[in-house]
């Protein structure tokens, strides 16, 4: 896959030791956020490869929103993320 250049690294390497790279964000433009998705970006936010006004501006998220897939997923992990399960962890 073809990387543009642009500001940032390339690839991080997250605290687990694996690598992350841009190619493994979701699409410019993605509209569609499963568990997943979600997942990449906050952690690609986290380990610094791409900015949060980035990954608003490329994803087309609210700030709010952003924050609330960080909130779930340090308190349940990548399930926190996944909407069947959302409505369970906000009552429990």
């Amino acid at each position: 896959m073809y990387l543009r250049k642009g500001q940032g690294p390339h690839v991080v390497t997250l605290p687990d030791g694996t690598q992350m790279s841009r190619a493994d964000l979701p699409p410019a433009g993605t509209s569609r956020w499963v568990a997943r998705r979600k997942e990449a970006v906050v952690r690609g936010v986290q380990a610094g490869l791409i900015s949060l006004d980035e990954a608003i501006d490329r994803y087309d998220l609210s700030r709010e929103e952003f924050e609330s897939w960080q909130s779930a997923m340090s308190r349940h992990g990548t399930n926190g993320l996944k909407s069947t399960l959302l409505q369970r962890f906000r009552n429990g």
